[in-house]
């Protein structure tokens, strides 16, 4: 082993949300804890456990009624010496939890959808984004001031340790600084929608996108550094204490660590999507991925978890499953790749990507600098040459798919290519159709029942049940196949938590058939935007007044024959 101080490893292995782990934030009581929020609606502290060296479950808070996407801890006060816990829902609501119960202690109701960041400042002052493209400023239990100016999602919110600046990064690919409710300036420069925000000084901070970049920025408005590494959106960043360096995860299933500017250490972690991180103040790292589990890793030696557990880890890692699409490994021809024999030569830099041919399969191993020696990341599935030709294929953005769809959202409106291929999950492909083209979540039934019906379900090969749901965690979804997730429920919908669509069910009704043909061009598919519903009228219960003249109403009422 690498001496403390260089390598991180495995501390524990955390199992007590039931989906998706979406937010983690430190907290300041009990001391080295944490919080986390998931799709399974609830939050939950944890605290170190006696030996220091795992984790216990001390507080489950539930409230919302859909799932939660972010959390916030709001600093201690004299009112609340142990501070507050913020939680953001697709429920639209903010929920604040005290620590001594597992009930709201009130609801922030003021966004018109999904609550997806926050954060908190000085005096209990708490900044949200929402899909609804706007960012919401509340004090205690007032909305103070609402920063309207993004045309999209926001996605990404920070405070300034300077009284009253604050940043909201967005899907518009833009981030803005604001000042006593004013934007005071628009920074440019990343190329897909911004997702992770992350403050390094009063004058500096990072940013991270889709794009798969990260952005050092001055906040005068000066891009001073870009950093590259990840091969797919990047999610959530997060800093050091007392540093400049970060940590990054990624929806290439990697969590890296950045120093002075360069990617030291990259972990490859058994989950599609790897939501969230935090940094503890020990420096151990807390991450959050899609199957549900939140990890902990550490420099200490004092703190790493025994073989058994280290091994068993890097078991479940060497088993996962690992799309060539999402994990942008390009075109595979298995003739083509070397045998084992190719690991024999050590890597040039660590997180280095190695594919070999073993036994007819496509393996990904990884080399770890800290520990000198190459790791298994997975078994590689779907790659071309192995399983199926490339002839026929559709280029699309510089890389061949099966079928490129049109989709038309509006009558005269834009229209937006879907490319899909047979190995990819309809539902992921669908989600990340409408969240790149910043389109309406409501509408992920349709575009997978779409997928779904013009591609006849294909799937390449048997399906495996160890394919993970990059929502649920569960098993990935095959059309015509049981609608039960692997723990005996039913599958969840990654944004209502209610039951999963199965195609021929009648929990939906079926999209136009008027979709598009994928080589004709004839009849581009069209989204049906359900209209607006008047909230005002009909009115069907008593509505009550605080003031009103009863004499000229009950003589408008006599006049009128009522």
């Amino acid at each position: 082993m690498a001496a403390a101080g260089g390598t991180y490893r495995l501390r524990c292995s955390l199992v007590g949300h039931e989906l998706d782990v979406r937010g983690l934030s430190c907290s300041p009581f009990p001391a080295g804890s944490f919080v986390s929020v998931s799709r399974d609606r609830t939050a939950r502290l944890w605290a170190p456990d006696s030996l220091n060296r795992g984790f216990t479950e001390v507080h489950c808070m539930s409230g919302h009624s859909n799932f939660v996407s972010c959390v916030c801890v709001i600093p201690p006060s004299e009112l609340y010496p142990r501070g507050l816990i913020a939680t953001g829902s697709n429920d639209n609501n903010i929920c604040i939890f005290a620590l001594d119960n597992s009930a709201p202690l009130y609801v922030l109701k003021g966004h018109k959808n999904t609550v997806c960041s926050l954060s908190s400042g000085k005096f209990g002052t708490l900044l949200s984004g929402s899909w609804d493209t706007t960012a919401k400023v509340w004090l205690n239990d007032k909305c103070m001031m609402t920063l309207q100016g993004h045309t999209a999602a926001v996605w990404a919110v920070k405070i300034l340790p300077e009284q009253g600046l604050m940043l909201t990064g967005s899907a518009d690919k833009t981030i803005k600084l604001w000042k006593a409710g004013r934007c005071e300036r628009t920074f440019t420069g990343h190329e897909d929608c911004v997702r992770g925000l992350a403050i390094l000084s009063e004058t500096e901070f990072l940013s991270c996108a889709n794009d798969a970049s990260i952005r050092k920025w001055q906040v005068s408005g000066e891009c001073l550094e870009v950093y590259y590494g990840h091969t797919n959106y990047i999610y959530c960043i997060s800093v050091f204490p007392q540093s400049k360096d970060f940590v990054t995860t990624s929806e290439d299933r990697s969590l890296r660590i950045w120093r002075k500017g360069e990617c030291t250490q990259t972990i490859r972690l058994p989950a599609q999507s790897i939501w969230c991180c935090c940094v503890l103040d020990n420096g151990d790292l807390v991450v959050g991925a899609s199957d549900g589990i939140i990890r902990v890793f550490t420099e200490s030696l004092e703190r790493t978890a025994n073989l058994e557990e280290i091994q068993a880890f890097e078991n479940e890692l060497s088993q996962a499953k690992i799309d060539p699409q999402t994990a942008d490994l390009g075109d595979i021809s298995v003739d083509e790749l070397p045998g084992r024999e190719h690991l024999d030569e050590p890597g040039t830099r660590d997180g280095q990507t190695r594919l070999i041919k073993s036994n007819g399969k496509v393996e990904a191993y990884q080399w770890s600098a800290g520990e000198g020696r190459w790791m298994k990341i997975g078994d590689v599935v779907g790659s071309s040459g192995a399983t199926q030709q490339t002839s026929g294929k559709v280029l699309f953005e510089g890389r061949e798919y099966d079928y490129v769809f049109t989709i038309d959202v509006n009558e005269g409106g834009p229209s937006h290519k879907l490319p899909y291929n047979i190995s990819d999950d309809p539902w992921l492909t669908a989600y990340n159709f409408l969240q790149k083209n910043d389109l309406n979540p409501m509408f992920l039934d349709q575009v997978a029942k779409f997928i779904i019906d013009n591609t006849k379900g294909q799937t390449l090969g048997p399906t495996n049940a160890e394919f993970s749901d990059p929502f649920t965690g569960g098993g990935r979804y095959v059309p015509g196949s049981s609608s039960e997730s692997r723990e005996g429920l039913p599958a969840a919908d990654p944004f209502t938590g209610t039951g999963r669509y199965v195609p021929g069910s009648a929990s939906e009704p079926a999209a136009p058939a008027s979709g598009a043909d994928p080589f004709t061009g004839t009849g581009a598919y069209k989204l049906t935007i359900p209209k607006n519903e008047n909230i005002y009228f009909p009115k069907k219960e008593a509505v009550a007044f605080d003031q009103a003249n009863p004499t000229q109403i009950m003589g408008e009422c006599i006049y009128t024959v009522c």
